[in-house]
């Protein structure tokens, strides 16, 4: 009951109303890689699930957010960062709104917006890769406000530029902003207007995106900032609880932190580990560190049953590996060794799996045992964007393409003898 309230909690206060079908921020509604209301055929044609439609895409590795049957695409056409609204049945173009944006990649060369999209209360809100965050109408894609971060808030560069997705937490926009101007860390935004509520912190930025859980009785962000994982009251930015969780030198932290009820798990590669801790009212306690089970390059675990299924490894350099474990214990309950990387989710018990290399994977979701239900190439370059379920639709794209995949056979309605009488 505990763990419910949580969850219900976090979807009241982290979204607009959001219903079965939607996918409005990055890894879902309540952020944690779980589809509401979802159900999927459990197996696919020889060839690979139907492609409803499919598109050119410019650079970027955002993934899709979808509200209401509309999905915004983020991504860079020649010097413009580019927003567009998508009729999610025909990838019809509703509205696209576009800015200048001057960055070129360093340590890789894609130059194209990261962070998901986050759609709130028929507003729209993105963080572009040289820091431009703004809010544009979720109908018509005016522009009603924006900010320059890096500018505004003196961010140095970083490998990849921004990469980390805002969250909505009782009516304030935080960002993981990374600003060196009188602790800029983390900053807090009007929703209406853009102007700064508070800030916190002097960490730079990372690529993790924040969550937000009600426990205790109290509201708290939870960010994975360039070199810490800590708890924010989201209402004034004091920091609740903090634990040193990266390394100096060129190391990423790019998966979200993980709610297991009042429990939280952290994972990086590059010699950084896994993290798991308690949160408590009075002492946030630090359980365990661990280099050998999960070591994730920037796949969030998805929590099932009180395990945690994910990738250990690098897509770099590799080997990697899926596995479920248990975060009380340590202990793995099973494994796939040289599975490739990958981004998952989960919708009716079962996994969908994004590899890197452009296949798409669907397994049982269990605590038991790997079971692999279906396979098939659906990309043909490397795939790092996370993927998006609406409505049995999935929407996955690569460095060139977006595709629509339907994941669940569209069946029609038999007619009663009243209907039939009206067609």
């Amino acid at each position: 009951m505990r763990f419910l309230k949580t969850f219900l909690f976090t979807i009241l206060f982290t979204t607009s109303i959001s219903y079965a079908g939607d996918w409005p921020q990055i890894l879902g509604v309540s952020r944690n890689g779980h589809a509401i209301g979802e159900t999927l055929d459990a197996t696919w044609p020889e060839a690979g699930p139907t492609v409803n439609w499919q598109r050119d895409v410019g650079s970027g590795y955002a993934g899709l957010a979808v509200l209401n049957n509309v999905a915004i695409l983020f991504h860079r056409i020649g010097d413009q960062e580019t927003v567009e609204a998508l009729q999610a049945e025909t990838g019809e173009v509703l509205w696209k709104q576009s800015g200048t944006v001057n960055y070129n990649g360093t340590y890789n060369p894609n130059n194209g917006p990261i962070a998901v999209p986050l759609i709130h209360k028929n507003r729209v809100y993105t963080f572009g890769i040289a820091g431009r965050l703004q809010c544009l109408d979720f109908k018509t894609g005016k522009k009603i406000w924006s900010r320059e971060t890096h500018r505004d808030f003196q961010v140095k560069a970083g490998y990849f530029g921004v990469g980390s997705s805002p969250i909505i937490v009782q009516d304030k926009l935080l960002v993981n902003v990374g600003g060196k101007r009188k602790n800029a860390g983390i900053v807090a935004f009007s929703l209406d207007q853009g102007i700064m509520l508070w800030q916190s912190m002097q960490d730079d930025a990372s690529y993790s995106s924040p969550i937000a859980a009600f426990l205790h009785g109290r509201y708290y962000a939870i960010f994975i900032t360039r070199s810490h994982l800590t708890g924010i009251d989201p209402q004034t930015g004091n920091v609740l609880f903090q634990f040193p969780f990266g390394k100096r030198g060129p190391t990423v932290n790019g998966a979200s932190p993980v709610l297991v009820r009042d429990y939280v798990f952290a994972t990086s590669s590059y010699g950084v580990g896994s993290f798991w801790g308690k949160i408590d009212q009075l002492n946030t306690s630090e359980i365990w560190r661990n280099h050998e089970i999960m070591s994730s390059q920037y796949t969030t675990p998805i929590e099932y049953g009180g395990t945690l299924i994910g990738i250990d490894g690098r897509q770099d350099i590799g080997p990697t590996r899926l596995l479920c474990f248990d975060p009380q214990t340590k202990k793995v309950n099973w494994s796939q060794d040289d599975f490739g990387y990958a981004t998952l989710l989960e919708a009716d018990n079962k996994l969908i799996l994004m590899k890197t290399d452009g296949t798409l994977v669907l397994a049982e979701a269990s605590r038991e045992k790997y079971k692999e239900l279906g396979r098939a190439r659906v990309l043909n370059s490397t795939t790092r964007a996370l993927p998006a379920l609406s409505n049995g639709r999935l929407f996955v794209r690569d460095e060139k393409t977006l595709k629509c995949l339907q994941l669940k056979t569209e069946q029609e309605i038999p007619k009663t003898p009243e209907t039939s009488k009206t067609n």
